[in-house]
């Protein structure tokens, strides 16, 4: 999940410099969505609640 964080994160920045908003925004919204599910996943590992194998 974290590969695709950073390639939608390298989407964004090449479309933001080329003046495309629209799909810098639509990418750092799903950069955003991405980075709570890893948070709250990485919280509940931590916490104990449920088991990475």
């Amino acid at each position: 999940m974290l590969k695709w964080i950073l390639i939608l994160l390298i989407i964004a920045a090449v479309a933001g410099l080329l003046g495309l908003n629209s799909i810098a925004g639509a990418a750092m919204t799903g950069v955003k969505i991405l980075i709570g599910i890893v948070l709250v996943l990485f919280l509940l590992a931590v916490l104990g609640i449920i088991a990475i194998a």
